[in-house]
């Protein structure tokens, strides 16, 4: 869940391929509206702003990493 794949992302942020899986997996559950204010109350948003600060130059990281963040917060909800 989301909850989860945000706590992966904070605890492995310096590990690139934990970085991308994790970013990959909130774009996937961010597609989902029910899935973006869970996501960021549990912190996603700044995990994944940190993965992609942690990796500049790995660009799997970057391009899920903006997937993950522009799924999260499409849409007219708080988040």
């Amino acid at each position: 869940d989301v909850a989860a794949a945000a706590a992966a992302l904070r605890v492995h942020v310096s590990v690139s391929r934990v970085a991308f899986a994790a970013c990959k997996r909130l774009a996937i559950l961010c597609e989902e509206v029910h899935n973006r204010q869970p996501a960021a109350e549990a912190g996603a948003i700044e995990a994944i702003v940190a993965a992609m600060q942690a990796h500049p130059q790995e660009a799997e990281v970057q391009e899920e990493g903006c997937g993950a963040l522009r799924n999260l917060c499409a849409g007219d909800d708080a988040a």
